[in-house]
Order: structure tokens, then C-alpha cells, then sequence
């Protein structure tokens, strides 16, 4: 109980730090956005060590089958705070924010293409933008997509030549799967392959789509100005992130109906939704 407790305050202390990480590097946040950053920085805090300091979680995926969420949170902490170390750069640079700078604007002009999501966003942006507004927006792109490409290499490799979710001997669907109800419906396995199916097939998606959503929006509640630090910080690696997200819980979801199917075959029997070792 008190390991589980002390876990869930340095989770929750390190998801209020990454939440605060862009006003913290970036100059001259105002007063009033740094009041919202804190209040969201509390609440994601308070949230993260209610679930993990819980013996049963609401919400939270995974929670008992690392490095899943560690790499999430990894990512997207990496993520952010390039992102604000390069946006940081463009008004007070340094070796390396130009170094970021630099390896960013590389990979963003690779990974371009017509049409593609960089494609796209940049015609989001006002026929007036400045040469300078596009470059860093192609560098926070490039060094954005860069990381979730790495880190969906890291988890397939994970998955791939390692035990995972049962490192500790066993899975238990309620605990790690508190939003899927293996009870109900179809067959458990075929639900989770449609699942599976159907997050890859969002995290593929959700780069082009995004974009497209979002100009179609402007015309009702207004455009999204990258031209504000922060706002271009969370929104590239919103960008980049939830489909990365959505991508490895794809694959997370196909891997238990995988081995839940292989140990029917073997007639290791299922109990309480534990799978065993």
C-alpha cells in the first residue's frame, strides 16, 4: 500500500512537471496563462495519483502492465519539451535549440510530402505567415514525428521479443482494461482484435484528419493561431501524440487477444479475466 501510495505522487509530481514544462522554458508567459497551466498541472496531478494510488483504477489503461504508459508519457514528454526548447530558440537561442532547430527542419523536409500531414498543416496557416513561422513549424513537425516514429519502434520491439503484458506471470483484463467489460458483447478475443483493428487504423488516420478538422472548424469557433508559443507546442504534439497513442494501444489490444487465443489452444484455462503465464 505505501509503495503503490509513494508511486502514484511521483507519477502524479511528473505529470504536473511535463504539463508545466512549456511555460517553464518558454519567455515571457503571461500571469493568466500561467494560472490555467497550474490549475490543469493540479488536476491532472490530483487525477494521475487517484487512479494509480487506487487498488482498482476508473479510467487509466495499462496501469498494472509497464513500460506501457511509461512510454506514453515518455513520448510525450520528449516531445514537449523539444518542442519548447526549439519555439524557445526563435526569441533566445542557444547551441542546442539551433542544434534541435536544425535536426528538426532535416527530418520535417523528409518526411514532406503533398498532401501529407505537414502539407496540410502548413495550409492551415495564413497566406501572410512569415518564412520563419513555416520553418518552425516544419522543424516541430519533423522532430515531433520523429520521436512517436521511435517510440512505435520501441514498443513493436518490446511486444515482439519480450513477455509483455505478463511480465509479472499474469494479466488481469478488469485492472489494465478498466473501460472494456470482457463479459459482455461477442467473443472476447474477436472484441479485442476489432479494437486493435480499429485504434491502428485512427492512429494512421488522425495525422491527416486532424488538420482537415480543425480548418473546418475555423470558420465556426475560429482559427487555431500557431503563432502563440505554447499554443503551437501543444498543438504539434497533440499531433503527433494522440496518434501515436491510439496507434500503440492498437497493437497492445491485438497482443492480449494474441495470447489469450494461444492459451485457449493450450487449454490453460482463463480465470476471474487473469491471464497466466
Amino acid at each position: 500500500m505505501i509503495s503503490r501510495v509513494a508511486g502514484a505522487l511521483v507519477r502524479a509530481f511528473l505529470v504536473a512537471f511535463m504539463l508545466a514544462t512549456p511555460a517553464l522554458i518558454l519567455p515571457g508567459t503571461p500571469a493568466d496563462t500561467g494560472q490555467v497551466v497550474a490549475l490543469v498541472a493540479i488536476f491532472a496531478a490530483i487525477l494521475t495519483f487517484a487512479e494509480y494510488a487506487a487498488a482498482y483504477p476508473c479510467l487509466f489503461e495499462f496501469r498494472d502492465a509497464p513500460p506501457f504508459n511509461r512510454v506514453r508519457f515518455g513520448v510525450l514528454f520528449v516531445i514537449v519539451g523539444a518542442l519548447s526548447l526549439v519555439v524557445r530558440g526563435t526569441t533566445d537561442p542557444d547551441t542546442f535549440s539551433t542544434l534541435l532547430t536544425l535536426v528538426g527542419s532535416v527530418l520535417g523536409e523528409a518526411m514532406s510530402f503533398r498532401f501529407g500531414p505537414l502539407d496540410l498543416v502548413v495550409l492551415m496557416l495564413p497566406a501572410t505567415a512569415p518564412d520563419a513561422q513555416l520553418a518552425l513549424v516544419t522543424a516541430a513537425f519533423g522532430l515531433a514525428a520523429t520521436v512517436g516514429l521511435l517510440s512505435l519502434a520501441l514498443f513493436f520491439l518490446l511486444i515482439r521479443f519480450s513477455r509483455w503484458p505478463l511480465g509479472e506471470g499474469t494479466f488481469n483484463v478488469w485492472v489494465n482494461l478498466p473501460t472494456f467489460d470482457p463479459t459482455g458483447g461477442r467473443d472476447v478475443v474477436r472484441r479485442l482484435e476489432w479494437d486493435g483493428r480499429i485504434n491502428i487504423a485512427l492512429g494512421l488516420v488522425l495525422p491527416f484528419l486532424m488538420p482537415a478538422v480543425v480548418s473546418a472548424a475555423a470558420g465556426v469557433f475560429g482559427g487555431l493561431s500557431l503563432g502563440h508559443p505554447q499554443t503551437l507546442v501543444w498543438a504539434v504534439a497533440a499531433w503527433v501524440f494522440l496518434p501515436t497513442s491510439l496507434f500503440m494501444r492498437g497493437m497492445a489490444m491485438r497482443r492480449i487477444a494474441a495470447i489469450i487465443a494461444e492459451k485457449r489452444r493450450s487449454a490453460t484455462p482463463l480465470n476471474a479475466g487473469v491471464v497466466s503465464a
